[in-house]
């Protein structure tokens, strides 16, 4: 045995001896009930009549929201004299600790997930009553809460996310998404998400762009010149937008289950990543998460083509309108779905760190 086993052992011996001493001790003054010890014990020990009283403390605990809380454990202590005593709350968060004798007590409150609270001592007179005001309890912030979400909460939750996207933290860059395996976009949030890219201050500002160069160019000129002019150049802009984003980015999405946003690949080959960018002008991914033909986006610049027959001079009229319409629409989109995938990415300081395409 070594030297820390030995006295370990020796430390061991002397508290049973001494244990056995002090029973011993005991056993013969219960025999002895005129000796100093015996009186010693008479003085000590709580008499039955200090046990009982007339005196009771009761109270309510409720959480923070003001909510009753069941089966809370509550104590009642009595430092130095009388213990402790336990009750749990009642459904409607209510306890009672009915005939007490007078003294000092304090209560100590705890519940699952909740924080612990400790009253200052209450001096309790005979045949007094205790209201303790209400207790309230707080969510306990080291206690752990498994959160578990919906496919559809996450997709709400990401799709918000994108519409914090701004390229230098300006231009709307709302229809990409840095996350390769997002979540399918719920039918309402398709529509949300178009009406959120339409009322965006800077759609109204590449509109007024695109306004400005046509009647500088004199395109169209059945609109005529000056202010009135560009005023329908610019409401007949507008119409193309509005059109092209509401049929091929909600319309359709919402009836082909077809996805509207560019999904950003950011890894591969530049060769790998153009094609990528391409290609996304005429496939897509499904709600189902397969790649499919990119009906939504083809269909909706077509419809905005046929549309504008309806608004644009009658001299620009015509089936040459609407592929003219549908051939900008579609080279426009190729050269954004490029400028995403090469160029953006960097420039759009709301993206998290996780969100980095197909890696």
């Amino acid at each position: 045995m070594n030297g820390l086993a030995f006295r370990a052992a020796a430390i061991l011996l002397v508290m049973i001896s001494t244990h056995t001493a002090s029973c011993q001790l005991v056993a013969s003054n219960n025999d002895l009930p005129d000796s100093p010890g015996a009186t010693m014990q008479a003085a000590t020990a709580p008499r039955p009549s200090e046990l009982h009283g007339s005196a009771r403390i009761q109270g309510l605990v409720e959480d923070s929201q003001g909510i009753p809380v069941a089966e809370a454990r509550v104590i009642l202590t009595a430092p130095g004299r009388l213990g402790e005593r336990t009750i749990a709350t009642a459904s409607d968060g209510s306890f009672n600790f009915p005939d007490l004798p007078a003294g000092t007590y304090r209560l100590i409150v705890s519940a699952p997930g909740l924080t612990t609270y400790t009253s200052s001592e209450m001096a309790l007179k005979p045949d007094q009553s205790i209201d303790v005001p209400k207790i309230s309890l707080r969510i306990s912030t080291s206690s752990s809460v498994d959160v578990i979400a919906s496919p559809e909460q996450v997709a709400v939750a990401q799709v918000h996310e994108q519409e914090k996207q701004r390229v230098l933290g300006v231009f709307p860059n709302f229809y990409t998404s840095y996350i390769w395996k997002a979540e399918p976009i719920p039918s309402n949030q398709k529509f949300k998400l178009a009406g959120r890219a339409l009322i965006d201050p800077f759609t109204f500002l590449i509109i007024a762009g695109v306004a400005g160069a046509e009647h500088y160019n004199g395109t169209y000129p059945g609109y005529g010149s000056g202010i009135e002019g560009y005023g329908k150049r610019y409401a007949a802009a507008f119409g193309d937008a509005l059109t092209a984003r509401v049929v091929g980015s909600a319309i359709l999405p919402v009836i082909l289950h077809q996805d509207p946003r560019y999904f950003y690949q950011g890894s591969g080959g530049v060769r790998s990543r153009a094609w990528h960018a391409v290609a996304s002008t005429f496939v897509c991914r499904g709600d189902n998460g397969k790649t499919q033909p990119n009906f939504s986006h083809m269909l909706g610049s077509l419809a905005a083509g046929a549309v504008a027959n309806a608004y644009h001079p009658a001299s620009s009229r015509g089936i040459g309108l609407t592929f003219e319409t549908f051939g900008i629409t579609t080279g426009a989109n190729a050269i954004g779905n490029l400028f995403r995938e090469f160029v953006f990415r960097g420039l759009v300081p709301s993206v998290p760190e996780f969100a980095t395409g197909k890696k």
